[in-house]
């Protein structure tokens, strides 16, 4: 076995990939990854907006343009395709999980970020027009995303959480999930083949806290680089077997419901000076997700180390985030910048990526 299908066989964690486009698709390089062991495929609009420029979708965006769509509307069915294409090929893992994997995402537009009743239409609308069990819906976790992702639940459309990156927002996160899984279960409906996961982001947050500690200049400041994406996301786990693994999801699982899983995002390494699968290797561990870029995928076949190592310390990781709190670094802030950060980000990506299908079908158009 390879050291992705060991990374699920021997420690119950899978490896997504956080990418997608047409070329992808058709050269048979997606179904080849999932022989390889991937399990699973997250999209945004700024992995849509590079697939679009390099030009893998020009005869489509042409063939919609002379049909009269607009920007919009060319995107929502690229993306729609794709997504579904992509569900397809993983239904295979999908089946042999029982409906625990294969899944591929598909994106709520993030201008929609404030809004509940936005967005739950948008989620009604993305998960009719796929079509396929397999998929996920993703939902910011943001305050007007958690009464969405609630309602979403409760209807049986399978969500990922996503933009999370404090521990006690995804504790909000974890129980709006149970939330909306009893309301499913009080109106009488299976809770079997509903599927959620919350997407912690974990590399953004050490060039966060990174910047302001080297700000600093001091020897322990130094010492500290590096230190919070990790432990951040450990007490994020660390939550997570205490609500699922307790009192407040025992009714849920005996009725059949499925855990949450922690998703990990974000963890190609930003900063040089880092291993580039340092996150990866540092976050491994039993009913959890990491969705990584091929990059990342690349370089654990050929030199990721495998081990046990995200439930390994918790006091640890305790130590590392009141540490870098001692230096006068207020996590809270941090993690509050950061996803509003990351909303504006996608909102930027959404905007160049409409930008991008109207200057392509501006030049289809004059050739």
């Amino acid at each position: 076995m390879n050291t992705l299908q060991r990374l699920y066989a021997e420690f119950g964690q899978s490896a997504w990939i956080d990418s997608i486009d047409r070329q992808l698709i058709e050269s048979g390089g997606l179904a080849s990854m999932i022989d390889d062991g991937i399990r699973g495929l997250t999209s945004n609009p700024t992995i849509f907006a590079k697939a679009i420029a390099g030009g893998f979708y020009d005869e489509l965006i042409a063939r919609l343009h002379a049909g009269g769509a607009d920007g919009q509307a060319t995107y929502e069915a690229i993306a729609v395709g794709d997504v579904r294409d992509a569900a397809d090929l993983l239904g295979g893992v999908y089946d042999e999980a029982d409906g625990a994997d294969g899944l591929a995402s598909i994106e709520v537009e993030p201008a929609l970020a404030t809004d509940t009743e936005g967005t739950l239409a948008r989620a009604r609308a993305l998960w009719a027009a796929v079509g396929r069990p397999n998929i996920f819906v993703k939902i910011p976790a943001t305050p007007a995303g958690l009464p969405a992702i609630e309602a979403a639940i409760a209807e049986g459309i399978n969500v990922n959480v996503t933009l999370m990156f404090s521990v006690e927002v995804y504790r909000d996160v974890a129980r709006a999930y149970l939330r909306g899984l009893r309301r499913r279960l009080a109106a009488g409906e299976d809770l079997r083949r509903v599927v959620s996961v919350a997407s912690f982001f974990v590399s953004r947050v050490d060039t966060k806290v990174d910047k302001a500690l080297d700000a600093m200049g001091t020897p322990e400041a130094a010492a500290a680089r590096g230190t919070a994406a990790v432990a951040n996301a450990q007490l994020a786990y660390q939550a997570y077997l205490e609500i699922f693994e307790g009192t407040e999801f025992a009714e849920l699982r005996a009725a059949g419901a499925r855990v949450q899983r922690c998703l990990w995002a974000s963890t190609s390494a930003k900063d040089p000076a880092y291993r580039d699968v340092k996150y990866a290797e540092a976050l491994i561990g039993p009913d959890t997700v990491d969705t990584m870029p091929r990059e990342t995928i690349a370089a654990m076949l050929d030199h990721g180390a495998l081990a046990r190592t995200l439930d390994a310390d918790f006091a640890g990781a305790a130590a590392a985030i009141a540490t870098i709190e001692a230096l006068g670094i207020s996590m809270e802030q941090v993690t509050d910048e950061l996803i509003d950060e990351g909303v504006r980000a996608f909102s930027a990506s959404f905007d160049e990526l409409i930008g991008t299908i109207e200057a392509t079908r501006r030049a289809l158009a004059t050739a």
